[in-house]
């Protein structure tokens, strides 16, 4: 993506990334629909409980894969092959022993994480369930994102979507499988989507190691080394702790949420599972602009960064008229996906809450494409910096603004997150490309 039409080039890139997180999204609203048809309110909450410690977790994983990703993808740009590939089997290395440790440490402190939230005692039991399940899965989820993040920073976006259509299509019907036939109940929607995403992991890493040449290495490129190992993680771990960093907040506004009763916990779960279905086009164009500004600052075009920058805010504005158009003034039908028409306060509440995040998409839009931008050529620890000026916003709507307002307070918790993020990132990205420029001259 270092030379040619730029628009036509982001939005070919991005189309694939965006089916492909629309199905990681299905994911759980699938979980969540059959769980609030067939299991009731109790476990539709029991579901939503902990979805911001589940962010947490699997945010900073997701995060450590990007970063991981990036080095790929300016080596590519580079040209270096062979630097390329040793990046490639360091992260593989590094992330196997993450994952495993992510996994038994979350594991082992589940109930004491839903204590400290205010889990409610009468969904408690399922909450436990779920997110165990769910923190067993880590290793999965790991290493497909991983996996499918270096295909992508090879240029290739399409792959990745065709695996995690087919695990979408076997998450749907082990999700039926699991409640329906054995009774699992709420654990049965975790264990398929854990089955899923170790679907996904498996064919990636077997097409990955198929069909690009470029990746196949010599003993020499295969072994451990620190150095690798250490720029990874300086760039993984901060894009990881950015996402962790924005999840505590998320938690205290949850917490805060889940403090106001089990109607309001059920009301949040189905309009965050509908927000997030909608929200997936931002953080794939954010994705797409992660690689194409590192193969171009890998390849000194610093210029086609910016021009990036215009073409995806463009593309950005005219998916949020979409949305409101599709979204705002069916939000109400939307929730009925998850409860049943006579549940009228939680379909209010669930409407009420997607009306005033649509509201706010042009804010997270750009969020996104400058925060991954800046990723993309390697100022992680800004892009972390504005995750905690998230942080910082959702604290203290749960702090001051919930407890005098209740439950519109809650509606109104991201998007001063994102507000938040973006007085933060807009002056970060003016600096990061008067830096660029300044290293293209020299």
């Amino acid at each position: 993506m270092t030379e040619g039409r730029i628009l036509p080039q982001l939005f070919s890139f991005t189309l694939p990334l965006l089916m492909g997180n629309v199905l990681q999204q299905a994911y759980s609203l699938v979980d969540a629909a059959i769980v609030g048809r067939f299991l009731g309110i109790d476990a539709l909450a029991s579901v939503g409980a902990s979805t911001s410690v589940v962010f947490l977790i699997l945010g900073f994983c997701n995060g450590c894969c990007g970063g991981f990703g990036i080095p790929v993808a300016q080596k590519f740009g580079a040209r270096d092959y062979s630097s390329m590939r040793r990046y490639v089997a360091t992260s593989l290395q590094l992330s196997l022993g993450m994952s495993v440790a992510l996994a038994v440490v979350t594991g082992v402190l589940c109930d004491d994480i839903l204590r400290l939230m205010r889990t409610p005692d009468n969904i408690f039991g399922g909450a436990y369930s779920y997110l165990l399940v769910t923190f067993i899965s880590i290793p999965f989820t790991f290493f497909y994102n991983l996996l499918a993040c270096i295909i992508r920073a090879l240029g290739d976006s399409k792959t990745p979507f065709w695996f995690l259509l087919f695990s979408a299509l076997l998450n749907v019907v082990l999700d039926l499988f699991c409640i329906l036939v054995l009774d699992w109940g709420v654990a049965g929607a975790a264990i398929a989507t854990g089955v899923s995403q170790a679907v996904s992991a498996v064919l990636c890493y077997l097409y990955m190691m198929r069909h690009f040449e470029v990746l196949r290495t010599v003993p020499s490129e295969r072994r451990f080394s620190r150095r690798l190992a250490g720029r990874l993680l300086g760039i993984g771990v901060p894009m990881g702790l950015q996402f962790s960093i924005t999840a505590i907040g998320s938690i205290m506004l949850q917490s805060a949420n889940n403090a106001l009763g089990t109607a309001c916990v059920a009301a949040f779960t189905a309009a965050m599972r509908v927000k997030m279905f909608f929200i997936c086009p931002f953080e794939s164009l954010g994705m797409a602009m992660a690689t194409f500004s590192g193969q171009n600052y890998g390849a000194g075009r610093p210029d086609r960064v910016s021009r990036g920058i215009r073409a995806a805010v463009l593309m950005m504005l005219c998916y949020w008229v979409f949305t409101l158009l599709v979204l705002a003034p069916f939000a109400r039908d939307y929730a009925l996906l998850f409860v049943d028409a006579s549940e009228t306060e939680i379909l209010d509440d669930a409407a009420l809450f997607l009306r005033v995040s649509v509201s706010f998409f042009p804010v997270l839009g750009l969020l996104c494409v400058l925060r991954y931008t800046i990723q993309g050529v390697g100022f992680t620890n800004l892009a972390m910096l504005s995750g905690v000026s998230e942080m910082i916003a959702r604290i203290l709507v749960s702090l001051v603004a919930v407890p005098m307002w209740g439950y519109l307070a809650v509606c109104f918790g991201d998007p001063t997150a994102w507000v938040f993020a973006d007085a933060f990132l807009i002056p970060a990205y003016i600096f990061v490309y008067r830096h660029i420029r300044k290293l293209q001259r020299a």
